[in-house]
């Protein structure tokens, strides 16, 4: 089949939006938007990068200095978010606080989010805050979809056998609902699995988005 992800297409017109550190300064509650979650250093900046086949998130290896909201535009109804990575020891507590609770009044307010992804590295999955997102999640009837980032730091079969560990845990604690998949940016591998998920909830079907060029 030579049939093309539609959010290839819309990706590669994607631009910068706005950045907002407080939930009132975020754009128009309106239209479809799926935001992208994780810890510190955990490869958020460089899978939403390669999965939009552009440099929006700016990526550095310094932990957590993604500390806003910063919104993407793909079309007039679509945009990604890059939440503040969460969990780095050296930000200043205060600035921890306010980042949690910018997003805690974000993910709890937010209409037009139709999902999450959650980043992982695949060698230090479920840390306390993964937990409470799935906690969340679950709660809030979000959908959510993992990608085990860094999946290139472990040979194929072990990184295998991480996912299915992962996956079991996470089918008993939270069920069937949060799906789960390897990701590696370097790699280019899951990719087009993640894009799939994100045409999905950002409502790109086949047939009502023919007009968008990829």
């Amino acid at each position: 089949m030579s049939f093309k992800n539609p959010i290839i297409g819309l990706c590669q017109q994607a631009t910068f939006l706005i950045s907002a550190a407080k939930v009132d300064q975020c754009p128009d509650d309106f239209g479809h938007e799926v935001a992208f979650a994780g810890r510190s250093n955990a490869g958020k900046s460089s899978a939403l990068n390669t999965l939009t086949h552009a440099s929006l998130a700016r990526t550095s290896k310094t932990p957590g200095r993604t500390q806003l909201l910063n919104f993407f535009r793909l079309d007039d109804e679509r945009r990604l978010v890059d939440l503040p990575g969460y969990g780095y020891a050296k930000v200043p507590i205060p600035l921890k606080q306010h980042w949690q609770k910018h997003l805690e009044a974000y993910l709890g307010s937010r209409e037009s989010l139709r999902g999450v992804v959650l980043m992982m590295d695949i060698r230090h999955p479920l840390t306390e805050f993964d937990v409470l997102m799935l906690d969340w999640s679950v709660a809030s009837d979000m959908p959510m979809h993992i990608l085990l980032t860094k999946a290139d730091k472990l040979a194929f079969g072990a990184a295998k056998n991480a996912l299915l560990k992962v996956q079991q845990d996470i089918r008993k604690r939270w069920g069937e609902r949060v799906s789960i998949q390897l990701f590696s940016a370097p790699k280019r591998l899951g990719i087009e699995e993640a894009q799939a998920v994100l045409a999905q909830w950002l409502q790109l079907g086949g047939e009502q988005d023919e007009g968008i060029e990829g």
